[in-house]
């Protein structure tokens, strides 16, 4: 399959003057309703593959491979253009190089690589992140390793929260003159944090979930912004939508008095059920 439009797409996207939210997708499935309701990008983070694919909190238990066979599996099913969530490349720069290539092949338009220490060592009672050296090396390593120049590449890091303003903004500024192609900041910032922030860098930024009166879009893009994440609240419903319809059934409600089931046209439109019986009409007889 051919990846480098849907790169495009998403770099014109941040290449504008607005700030989008993303549709959080987690599967075939929900990439394509994103896509089909009119989500410019969409959103695979590192907690909900982890989710998804193991049932496991996000404790970096997930592997490389696991993510980027599910990345691809969202991917294929549509045109939408997918960031995803790399945390910190799955290791030391040479992993970060393999992440690369790896989620390239995969089809992401965009990754971010995150300087924060993980997975938790041992003894650590809360979040650090690594020497700003290490994370600059890491930043240079996935430019060095990506073959296709349309994928965007994400400096991420939550050092605002952790080590301060002043640190977050230096490391942003340290990442931003590798070459990256926007900046991540997660973790909650204020609003004269961002002003801060917005006043010493120049390439687009992307903030974590916000909340309060940094939720203003206007605001938002007045300083940079260019995508704000809201949270992936599609998964935790198909959570508990499962889990309602299961225990429903279990306690005796016939299926066809289930509430908040996907009607037969909705079931046949996101799995593309014209598409393969054009096919079936058309190779299969």
């Amino acid at each position: 399959m051919h990846w480098t439009d849907r790169r495009e797409r998403y770099r014109a996207t941040i290449a504008g003057n607005d700030c989008i939210h993303p549709g959080s997708v987690y599967d075939a499935i929900s990439a394509r309703i994103a896509e089909e309701l009119g989500f410019e990008i969409g959103m695979f983070a590192g907690s909900i593959a982890s989710f998804t694919v193991l049932g496991a909190p996000d404790l970096i238990v997930l592997t490389l491979t696991e993510f980027a066979a599910q990345v691809y599996r969202i991917n294929r099913a549509g045109k939408l253009p997918l960031m995803v969530d790399a945390d910190h490349g799955y290791g030391n720069a040479l992993n970060v190089m393999r992440t690369v290539q790896e989620l390239e092949t995969s089809g992401v338009a965009a990754l971010m690589i995150e300087d924060t220490l993980l997975p938790r060592a041992f003894g650590e009672k809360k979040p650090s992140v690594i020497s700003l050296e290490e994370g600059v090396g890491k930043m240079k390593a996935a430019l060095a390793a990506r073959e296709d120049k349309a994928l965007t590449i994400i400096g991420r890091t939550s050092s605002p929260s952790i080590t301060g303003l002043a640190d977050g903004v230096r490391r942003l500024k340290a990442y931003e003159a590798t070459g990256v192609d926007a900046l991540f900041i997660a973790g909650g910032l204020t609003r004269s944090d961002l002003d801060a922030i917005a006043a010493e860098v120049k390439v687009p930024l992307m903030l974590g979930g916000v909340s309060g009166d940094m939720q203003d879009k206007a605001y938002l893009a007045s300083r940079g912004v260019r995508v704000a994440l809201q949270g992936h609240q599609p998964f935790s419903a198909a959570v508990k939508a499962t889990y309602d319809t299961l225990k429903a059934l279990r306690e005796g409600t016939k299926p066809k008095d289930l509430a908040g089931v996907a009607s037969s046209e909705m079931m046949a439109k996101v799995t593309r059920e014209g598409d393969y019986k054009s096919w079936t009409e058309k190779f299969l007889t």
